[in-house]
């Protein structure tokens, strides 16, 4: 490992001998007899300097003088100041102008100056792993960012690749299907529209996931009061509330909240359908809202099975599917993560807690 190197000045040469003779086993050490001398060495030397002990009182340039000068061309450089004098002025001028890191009194202590040299040098050190890491972690920010934009790139490519091939084969399969068709041949049309309407929501689940993640998703915040969420629901949705035997009970405090409208209604429209795929047949699901402070809390509560703890942990996480939880049923594990996101670009989120009937749902929107 290479030695640190300081530099010594002072206008007398025995001093800046004793302090090489001091410093020399542990350190690299340059010399100079004058401030102008030494501004010559540093530009002859332009490597890592750790620290730079100069005397005051030398004539043409003072201590001070010479360190200030060193400031603007070695910035992390650490600088001690030797003086027979202890005038407070020449310390406050040394500290602010030459940016010292101790002021020490001639005649100086040997180990006393040994160790504030150490310690200095220490200290540069640390600096520049600091500066390293610094410089680390902005490229790996720079690197982030840039993974951003071409994930952000690439999504728009796929939305626009996915879903033109996808709008051309939802076209033709209406067309086909207005056709006097044979029944075989209207049943594989029928199956091919509804492939194609799964595979034209999961693009959009997915863009909908990247938007909010990289904040591209536009919110349209307003003042609402969100009085029922059970009108509108999708046609899948109610087919099972209705094949299940399900029944909303809604709850709902008419007070106005900070929300987008349409956002909210997805996120509550998707907890609902959650809260009917795993609810007993034949119960009731809980649609509530309630004041906390300055918050109003949404809630969905369904009976049914509760969480365990380690699915509760993951279940938000993208295309999370537990087999114990989603009862061998089909899907891509993205609907309570589209609602995460949301929630997110809301500055709020989703918390589960089980009870003694099932699960519950929740989230919070402040108060308008």
């Amino acid at each position: 490992m290479s030695k640190h190197t300081i530099l010594c000045v002072d206008d007398e040469i025995d001093n800046v001998d004793a302090l090489e003779r001091l410093f020399r086993k542990k350190y690299s050490v340059l010399k100079a007899t004058s401030g102008k001398e030494a501004l010559e060495v540093l530009a002859k030397n332009p490597g890592p300097l750790a620290l730079i002990i100069t005397d005051q009182r030398m004539p043409e340039m003072t201590g001070v003088e010479f360190l200030e000068k060193t400031v603007s061309s070695h910035p992390d450089t650490v600088r001690i100041l030797l003086t027979g004098y202890t005038d407070l002025e020449s310390v406050i001028t040394a500290v602010n102008k030459g940016q010292i890191f101790r002021y020490l009194t001639k005649p100086w202590d040997p180990t006393d100056l040994s160790n504030t040299v150490d310690h200095a040098v220490e200290r540069f050190a640390v600096g520049q792993e600091l500066k390293v890491k610094n410089q680390e972690l902005a490229k790996a920010l720079d690197e982030l960012k840039s993974l951003d934009v071409a994930k952000s790139n690439f999504m728009i490519l796929i939305n626009h690749e996915l879903k033109t091939p996808l709008t051309s084969i939802l076209s033709f399969s209406s067309l086909l299907s207005e056709s006097n068709l044979a029944d075989d041949d209207r049943l594989m049309v029928n199956r091919i529209t509804k492939s194609a309407e799964r595979l034209k929501n999961l693009v959009e689940d997915v863009l909908l996931i990247v938007r909010a993640e990289t904040n591209q998703l536009k919110i349209d915040q307003q003042q609402v009061a969100f009085t029922q969420f059970d009108e509108g629901l999708s046609k899948d949705l109610t087919d099972m509330l209705a094949k299940k035997h399900q029944k909303l009970i809604s709850k709902l405090e008419p007070l106005n909240v900070k929300a987008d409208v349409r956002l909210i209604k997805q996120v509550m429209s998707r907890l609902i359908h959650n809260a009917a795929k795993f609810g007993n047949e034949s119960s009731e699901i809980h649609i509530e809202s309630l004041r906390n402070g300055n918050n109003l809390r949404f809630l969905v509560h369904n009976r049914g099975p509760q969480l365990p703890t380690s699915v509760i942990d993951k279940i938000t996480k993208p295309f999370y599917i537990d087999e114990d939880v989603m009862h061998h049923s089909s899907g891509t594990g993205l609907g309570l993560t589209i609602c995460q996101s949301i929630l997110k670009s809301h500055n709020s989120n989703l918390q589960f807690k089980n009870t003694d009937q099932g699960v519950m749902v929740f989230f919070e929107l402040p108060l308008a």
